[in-house]
Formats: structure tokens, C-alpha cells, sequence
């Protein structure tokens, strides 16, 4: 096209050559984005800096306007200089613009690509090469570029684009044209930033992703890989919990095929109906903590006969109340306006103190049989740090199997130490009853052979081959006031965890984050999986398992339809009792050493989220600090009231025994048990203080690392951005609140 006078034209020729870059480009503002992914903050920072984005598709109706007025002659010719054509509207000068792009129908593209395995990254700079669609550097100033008339110039600015090429014969360019033509550079980060550690834009590195169908056979092993790298959460809750509240083996053995029953529908549920995430739903630990202050109350010590029954039956009747709590939660939408007081500052040290909970429950069990446990943490430490870069055929096994792998070695360690007689003491038979056993000699032992030995559990022969767990296998549940209270706070705080768990996931599998109403969604549907849990009796409720973050990331496996079949396997497997038996028959110091790792995991998992949030802020260090010690030391005042209790319970169950003699008397005994209890949960009081502090005291949303979900406008711009999260078209018409849940 003709564009400019040949005055212009001429100016432009006789401009000197080899003229530096950098003497006419104005320096770059940078892109760093604030708040993750805001196409609004994205577009002021191209208004602000004359970028033209193709976000919402104006250059390419700037392209397709500015090529028909092209033609229509001089009258409507550019004046370079003052940047205004003569008809008075007002167009870019010829100057080049802080970013220079390259010329097509989409204006410019802004990749800001990330992550480790960019290689095209120099000095905070992502640099693409495209040999057909030449673009110039704007970051590197020692490229020089020959600006004379005979060049064709591409310039982005204020919304418009103008070509300009010289009537003149065009001449060859020159090999530091070619050079600066074939690169562009766009500063998105700074040069100290580092944008692998959870940017929006984040490479996702997935070996399967979320939609991908690579073959039946494949999705079989990712789905049963997922599973068994989480096989420490799914399994021994159960573990901890049954012979804490008086059950036999078999009880421990229909408990564990219970809870992989619930956890195969539970996690098809999510996927189909809740946020749709790859995300393995499952017994948290989140609800081990009250469980435990339950079955230690006062009115359960003396029990004799049915206690297991009992006290399960009162569990039950607890996690439904707080599972419908949860329920109008989700699906009335009020999750959709809570979740923005819900910030990094909030869910780190919350999820944290899940795990710094059980600090004084996790090595003194361990420490039983230390000739057991020790060599089972170093194990699994072994495989999951020093041995997480060797792969086998492409797969790193150590990483992604360290807890089944170092399991079965220590089991069968401690299989030859039973059988070699390490434990067999003279007059003393490890199948009686520890209350039952009248030789001092042999009362001293019984401990030691009830946690070590591997023959001490008779799930084996009493476990039947085939048995399906069903609703109400243990009875009709108990509700009372006292422990529906608690259940009810833990289930939020259970909500709060699996927030950060959605939007963490969401970054890791690079997705856009789900809406605020796609997560209230999702909590809905969480509570009707502890719903089912509380149905069922598996003695916890059913949430989305924290550590499903890690495990997507040691996999690189995040297949939804992955997830599925691993899930039908599940609930076959438990309709096989003796699968149930066998895992029941870990010993207990072996169990207690792999919940030693998983619990300080979580804590890991929890105070990552820090990276979200300037964790150099005072304000921020002040807030988690606080929180994390009163949330530690509240709970250490509040079990100084039970002097009785250290005569009767284990040294490490008497912190869960605060419930029942507490600080709190206000004249009614639930009331006093409901606070006493919740008091004495770390996780509670964490979560109260900083959720207090994070949204009273000032700071900006950069500063407190403000989570950033999507809205109506991301969707109405691009609607199949958020596809990911849509439901079934066959549910979606049944869904009671499409606007509010969507």
C-alpha cells in the first residue's frame, strides 16, 4: 500500500544506517502480572504501553478497516510525524512503539511462555522463532537495525497498526536485519523472577492431560499408578483409628474395604458432578484429629462390650450433620462468596496444621519398634529424595512408588525378623490379650510384640473372600448436638482445604482457575461424598485429599478418565474381603512410620501455597506465624485440663482427651464438649486466627497473594476456556442453579 508523503519517505531514507536500537526504542515496561490470570490488567498494561493484543479480536478488525481505507488514495495518506491522518483521527507516529510485532490478522501474540523446560529463555526474556513471520527485538539493544526507506516497518501502537514502505526499489536487508527480524523479545517477568514457581501461564509438563484418551491400557496404569502412590491416605486412617476404639481385625479389615469402596464413588462423583479436577477423593486427615477427641471422651473409656459399634455409630451420626452443612454450603452458592475471604495467607498454615497435629500421636507410635519404623522413614526418604531422578524405562519408579515399594521391603523385613524369633519371648504367647497376660515378664513384651510382629493379626482367617460393604453395616447412626458442633467446623475447615486444592491443581495441569461458582459447586458435591462416608461407616468424612497435588506433579499424570477406571478398580477391590485383610495386617509401627512422612508432607504441601502471596511481606510472616504458634499452643492449654486422663490413655492419644474436661464451663455439658473439643484441634484454631487477621488487617491483593478465579467476563470472551470444569450436557439441564454453580 502507499502510506506517507515521499517527503517522509525520503526523511526516513536518508536517515544514518547501523543506528543502535536502543536509541530509538523507549524502555520496555514489563508485563508482570499481578494477580495471575486478569485479561483486564493484561489489556490496560497494552493500552498503557501501545501494545495491540488480539485478546478480543479488535486488531483484526483494525487490519481489515486500515486495508480498505488504503486504497482509497492520499486523502486519507498518515502524517508520520504528528502521528494524525488528514482527516483528523489520530494514528500511531512512525516511530517505533515499545513493542514491535509482527504484521498478520491477529495483531500481536503475547506468549509469555514458562517453566523449566523453556529453552528459549535468555535473561527474563522468551524468545520464539519463526522464520515465516519476522518479528524485531525490543528487549536486546546491541541489535542494530537499518531503518532506512527501503525497509518495510510493522508498528504497534495505541490500538492501531501502519505499515509504511517506500516507493522505491526495495533493498536486500541486511544480516542484522535478518537477525533482529527472526526474534522477538517480551519482558513478562522481571529479570529476578522466576516464572516455573505457579505463574497462571505456567508450562504444565503433563504427560497425559486432562482430556487426553491415549488407550484403554494406558489409562488403566496412570489410573492404578495415582492410587498407589496415595496409598498411605487411603488406607491407614483406618489403621489408627479401629483398634483406638476397641475393634478386632476384622473390624479393621472391613473398615479399610469400606473406605475404598467410598473412596472409587466418591472420587466418580467429583468427576463427573463436582469441580471435574483429577482429583482422588478419599478419607482426610482433616477429620482423623476430631475422630480421635470423639472416641477418647470420658463417657467412652469404661465401655466394654459394642464399644467399636458405639462409637462408630456416634462418628456416623457426626459427619452427616456436618457433610449437610457442607451441602447447603456448595449448593446454595454461599461458598461462591466466601471463598473471596479465602486467601494463600488463610489455607497455608490451616493445611499445615492438619499435619503439625498429629506430631504427638506420629513417632511415639513409630518409636514402639524402632528396628521397624526407622529403617521404614529412611526408606521412603531414600527413594522420594535420593533416588527421584532415576528412571526405568522412562518412568521414575523411586518417586512416584516410595510408599508401596518401601512398605513391601520393610514388611517383608520384618516377616524374616518374626520368623527368625527376634520377637518370641520365653512363656509369652503374642496372641493373648495384653489384659489377660499375669507374668510381669510377659506384660512387659506384650506391647512391643502387638506393634512389631507380623503374625499377630488374625484379618487373614477371618475375613471373608467376598463381602460388600453397605450402608448402615454398623447400625443407625447417633446424632447429638455435641459432636454435630464440631463436625460442622471441621467440614469448613475441610472446605478450606480443598479450595487452595482446586486452584493449586488448576495451575498444575495448566488450566484456567475455575469460577467462584464452579468451587461452591464442588464443595457441594464434597459433602455429599462425606455423606455417603457417614452412611457407609468408614468413621471420617470424605474430601478432596491435599496430597493429590503431589502426586500430579511426581506423575505428570492428570487424566480424568485415568482417575475413573482406577476408581472402578477400587470398588472392586473391595468386594474382595481378604484385599481388606491384607492391608489390615501392616503392622502398626510400620503404618505409624509412613504416616510420620505423609503428615510432614502435608505440612510441606500446606506452607507451598506460601508461593502464592509475598512471602517477604512482615505482614504475611506476622499472620502465619501467629497463627501457626497460638494454633500449636492454644490446644497445649487446653490439655492441661485432664489430670485423670494420663492414668488411663496411651501418652499419645491423652492430647485428644481434652474434650470432656476443658477450660469452658457454661453450664451445659454438650457445649462445654463442643468447645473444649474445637479448642483442642490445631487446625481450628489456626483457621480462625488467620482467617480473622487476613481479612482485617490492610494490605493489597498482591501483597496477601489474592487467589484469582474466573468470572462471566473470561467466559463470555472465550467460552470454551473454562470447558474443562462444564458438567454433562445430560446433567446440566437437572442442575438446581445453573447460574450459581457454573
Amino acid at each position: 500500500m502507499e502510506s506517507g508523503s515521499s517527503s517522509d519517505a525520503a526523511g526516513r531514507a536518508n536517515k544514518p544506517k547501523g543506528r543502535k536500537l536502543g536509541s530509538v526504542l523507549p524502555k520496555l515496561e514489563p508485563f508482570i502480572p499481578r494477580k495471575g490470570h486478569d485479561p483486564r490488567e493484561l489489556r490496560s498494561w497494552a493500552k498503557r504501553t501501545g501494545f495491540v493484543s488480539d485478546f478480543s479480536g479488535e486488531s483484526s478488525a483494525n487490519v481489515s478497516h486500515r486495508g480498505q481505507n488504503d486504497k482509497v488514495g492520499s486523502s486519507n495518506d498518515l502524517d508520520l510525524d504528528k502521528g494524525i491522518d488528514k482527516n483528523g483521527s489520530s494514528s500511531p507516529k512512525i516511530e517505533i512503539d515499545p513493542v514491535l510485532g509482527r504484521t498478520r490478522n491477529g495483531g500481536i501474540e503475547i506468549e509469555p511462555l514458562a517453566g523449566s523446560r523453556s529453552k528459549n529463555r535468555r535473561n527474563g526474556v522468551f524468545w520464539r522463532r519463526d522464520s515465516a513471520e519476522p518479528r524485531l527485538a525490543a528487549k536486546d539493544q546491541d541489535n542494530k537495525a537499518d531503518l532506512h526507506g527501503n525497509a518495510t516497518e510493522t508498528v504497534s501502537g495505541n490500538g492501531h497498526e501502519a505499515t509504511a514502505k517506500a516507493t522505491t526499489s526495495v533493498a536486500e536487508p541486511n544480516k542484522e536485519d535478518e537477525r533482529l527480524e527472526s526474534q522477538v523479545g517480551i519482558d513478562v517477568f522481571p529479570d529476578d523472577a522466576d516464572p516455573g514457581n505457579g505463574g497462571w501461564n505456567q508450562s504444565s509438563e503433563m504427560k497425559i492431560g486432562l482430556r487426553e484418551n491415549p488407550g484403554f491400557v494406558p489409562l488403566i496404569y496412570y489410573g492404578l499408578q495415582h492410587y498407589l502412590s496415595l496409598a498411605g491416605s487411603l488406607i491407614f486412617i483406618p489403621l489408627i483409628i479401629v483398634p483406638a476404639m476397641g475393634g478386632t481385625d476384622k473390624d479393621t479389615a472391613t473398615v479399610v474395604s469400606t473406605m475404598l469402596l467410598v473412596s472409587g464413588i466418591t472420587t466418580i462423583l467429583n468427576s463427573y458432578f463436582g469441580t471435574r479436577l483429577p482429583l482422588v477423593q478419599g478419607s482426610s486427615f482433616v477429620y482423623l484429629a476430631p475422630a480421635l477427641v470423639i472416641m477418647n471422651s470420658e463417657e467412652f473409656r469404661n465401655l466394654s462390650e459394642h464399644k467399636f459399634r458405639h462409637i462408630m455409630r456416634e462418628l456416623q451420626g457426626a459427619i452427616i450433620i456436618g457433610s449437610i452443612f457442607q451441602c447447603i454450603l456448595g449448593f446454595s452458592g454461599l461458598m461462591s462468596f466466601f471463598v473471596r475471604l479465602i486467601n494463600p495467607v488463610v489455607v497455608a498454615p490451616t493445611v499445615a496444621a492438619v499435619g503439625l497435629a498429629f506430631f504427638s500421636y506420629g513417632f511415639p507410635q513409630a518409636g514402639s519398634c524402632v528396628e521397624i519404623s526407622l529403617p521404614q522413614i529412611l526408606l521412603i526418604l531414600i527413594f522420594s529424595l535420593y533416588l527421584q531422578g532415576i528412571s526405568i524405562r522412562g518412568h521414575r519408579v523411586f518417586r512416584i512408588y516410595a510408599v508401596p515399594l518401601s512398605v513391601i521391603i520393610i514388611w517383608a523385613y520384618a516377616f524374616f525378623l518374626t520368623a527368625g524369633g527376634a520377637y518370641n519371648y520365653r512363656g509369652c504367647n503374642p496372641d493373648i490379650p495384653s489384659s489377660n497376660i499375669l507374668t510381669d515378664s510377659c506384660r512387659k513384651h506384650a506391647y512391643t510384640m502387638k506393634h512389631c510382629r507380623t503374625d499377630v493379626s488374625n484379618a487373614w482367617r477371618t475375613a471373608a473372600w467376598v463381602r460388600i460393604p453397605y450402608p448402615f453395616q454398623w447400625g443407625i447412626p447417633i446424632v447429638r448436638l455435641r459432636t454435630s458442633l464440631m463436625m460442622i467446623f471441621v467440614a469448613l475447615v475441610s472446605s478450606i482445604d480443598s479450595v487452595g486444592t482446586y486452584h493449586i491443581t488448576s495451575i498444575r495441569i495448566n488450566s484456567k482457575p475455575p469460577t467462584p461458582g464452579i468451587v461452591s459447586r464442588g464443595i457441594g458435591v464434597e459433602g455429599l461424598c462425606s455423606a455417603l462416608a457417614g452412611l457407609w461407616g468408614t468413621g471420617t468424612g470424605s474430601t478432596t485429599l491435599t496430597e493429590n497435588v503431589h502426586t500430579i506433579n511426581i506423575t505428570k499424570v492428570a487424566n480424568r478418565r485415568a482417575l475413573e477406571i482406577g476408581a472402578v478398580f477400587l470398588i472392586f477391590f473391595s468386594f474382595i474381603g481378604k484385599v481388606g485383610a491384607i492391608l489390615a495386617s501392616i503392622p502398626q509401627a510400620l503404618a505409624a512410620a509412613i504416616l510420620c512422612f505423609i503428615w510432614a508432607l502435608i505440612v510441606a504441601l500446606g506452607l507451598s501455597t506460601l508461593q502464592y502471596c509475598q512471602t517477604g511481606s512482615f505482614r504475611n510472616m506476622a499472620i502465619v506465624g501467629v497463627s501457626l504458634f497460638l494454633g500449636l499452643s492454644v490446644p497445649a492449654y487446653v490439655q492441661q485440663y485432664q489430670p485423670t486422663s494420663i492414668l488411663i490413655l496411651p501418652s499419645y492419644l491423652v492430647p485428644y482427651a481434652a474434650a470432656s474436661n476443658g477450660p469452658v464451663h457454661s453450664g451445659s455439658s454438650q457445649i462445654d464438649f463442643a468447645v473444649n473439643g474445637l479448642l483442642s484441634l490445631n487446625m481450628v484454631v489456626t483457621f480462625l486466627i488467620a482467617f480473622v487477621l487476613d481479612n482485617t488487617v490492610p494490605g493489597s491483593r498482591q501483597e496477601r497473594g489474592v487467589y484469582i478465579w474466573s468470572n462471566a467476563e473470561d467466559i463470555t470472551m472465550d467460552p470454551s476456556s473454562l470447558s474443562d470444569y462444564n458438567l454433562p450436557k445430560k446433567v446440566a439441564p437437572f442442575c438446581p442453579c445453573p447460574k450459581c454453580l457454573s
